[in-house]
């Protein structure tokens, strides 16, 4: 007669072959092909598992990762760059070289593609996804509640007037409704003033349309803190002079405009800051 294997016994095997099986599942080289993912990965991976970012985090000027991207290595996303590093899982976008991922899938490469998060929960969702990939499941969950976290303490005080702003980046381009920023704008104590110039999608808004229409609150880009920027120049065009003190004017980094998922933690505390600055300003 065989006896039925002990219960405890059991569940402690089942558990042991399932901790064998996630760490056997986890990437050990990992290659991002995209500057929002990069963010993502620094954030949950292990920096051994990291072979490589892209060439956009090298680029202080408009890297959202920062300094710690200067640090990583990077491939432009070429697929022979891309092979050279033999990962074990490749992250990219729908927007990557399409002749790249052929060469990468012929060579039985796994390939995990994120596309560009519209809302919060998108935003959330990636980075739980992304957390499962590279075997770090428990991480994306950290890194999702400090989001929730940083949003919370963000948010404006019950019943207080939503303050009309644009986030006017370099070259001209506003950020228009329905996107990730226009819900962070929201969330923090604003409404996105892109509506009132008939922005459907995040493009060019003329700076006569601006002056013509003024927002309360001007969320100007800048793309380097040592350096002129974007924000700079704006206000000091002579057109603006007419407009008054009644726009109140905040420098806003464009690093904290183009990603998701850590990001928002940064970007949901430098929008208090300006919406109380703002609200002070015009009491």
């Amino acid at each position: 007669m065989i006896s039925s294997p002990d219960p405890t016994r059991r569940s402690a095997l089942a558990l042991g072959v399932g901790l064998m099986a996630g760490r056997a599942e986890r990437p050990g080289r990992v290659v991002s092909l995209n500057p929002c993912l990069d963010v993502m990965l620094y954030a949950l991976a292990d920096r051994a598992q990291i072979a490589a970012v892209s060439h956009y985090s090298h680029d202080i000027s408009s890297s959202s990762l920062g300094n710690p991207g200067l640090s990583l290595p990077y491939t432009y996303g070429t697929a022979e760059e891309v092979l050279l590093l033999h990962p074990d899982l490749v992250l990219c976008s729908p927007y990557a070289a399409p002749a790249t991922m052929a060469a990468l899938r012929r060579r039985g490469l796994r390939l995990e593609t994120f596309g560009l998060p519209d809302t919060v929960r998108d935003s959330r969702a990636q980075v739980q996804r992304l957390a499962r990939v590279i075997g770090w499941p428990e991480r994306g969950e950290v890194l999702c509640r400090r989001i929730d976290r940083a949003l919370a303490a963000a948010a404006p005080e019950l019943g207080a007037r939503p303050l009309r702003a644009l986030v006017y980046q370099t070259g001209g381009f506003a950020v228009a409704p329905g996107t990730l920023m226009d819900e962070m704008l929201r969330r923090t104590g604003f409404t996105n003033a892109a509506t009132d110039y008939g922005l459907t999608r995040t493009g060019d808004l003329p700076l006569e349309r601006l002056i013509a229409n003024p927002p309360e609150v001007l969320l100007a880009g800048q793309l380097r803190a040592d350096a002129p920027n974007w924000a700079d120049r704006l206000l000091r065009h002579p057109a603006l002079a007419r407009i008054g003190p009644g726009m109140f004017r905040a420098t806003l980094p464009q690093r904290l405009t183009y990603c998701g998922g850590p990001v928002l933690i940064e970007l949901a505390g430098v929008l208090a800051d300006i919406y109380r600055r703002a609200q002070a300003f015009r009491a």
